[in-house]
């Protein structure tokens, strides 16, 4: 494995992605840290449900994998042996690299040290059309904002309330 010539000069301010034992990010974070690598974890709040209880935890953006800046000159191979790394993410025997402006983006849309989500269009309570196909123009009522584009809805269909949940695609404002 090796960093040719030609990657030098985008090297200089480029991130090497590590890919991390399951849930051992922060485990491979300090160790790397010890070692005087620069690492980096982007973070985002999740809610988590357990026993009736909500809360939100940290977990990080991309689970399973770390960012690394490494110089031109700076050995890599103490990457592979670091507590908590599973493998350097390559293309063929080339380290990949990820451009430093990648990384700024990232810390550019951190609040407090984690990633803020973009605001959502809508708020529970809300109420909206149906726009997918056999429902349209059916009004529910957003009930649930969940992860990933989903929203719980309710709507009334044969008299009964029915819950439904529908990505943002399929609904439209009323």
């Amino acid at each position: 494995m090796h960093i040719d010539v030609g990657q030098n000069q985008r090297a200089l301010r480029a991130w090497v992605v590590l890919a991390t034992h399951p849930h051992r990010e922060r485990t491979a974070l300090e160790n790397l840290e010890r070692q005087q690598f620069t690492t980096y974890c982007p973070l985002i709040r999740k809610r988590h449900s357990h026993a009736r209880r909500v809360s939100e935890v940290l977990r990080p953006l991309f689970p399973g994998y770390v960012f690394v800046q490494l110089a031109p000159a700076q050995r890599w191979r103490p990457l592979n042996s670091t507590i908590g790394v599973r493998s350097i993410i390559r293309s063929g025997d080339t380290i990949s690299l990820l451009d430093d402006k990648f990384v700024c983006g990232l810390k550019a849309r951190e609040v407090d040290g984690v990633i803020s989500r973009p605001a959502v269009p809508y708020k529970i309570g809300q109420t909206v059309r149906l726009a997918a196909a056999g429902f349209d123009r059916v009004l529910a009522t957003i009930i649930d904002l969940g992860e990933r584009d989903r929203i719980t809805v309710l709507l009334n269909l044969l008299n009964r309330p029915v819950r439904a949940e529908v990505t943002q695609s399929q609904i439209a404002a009323v």
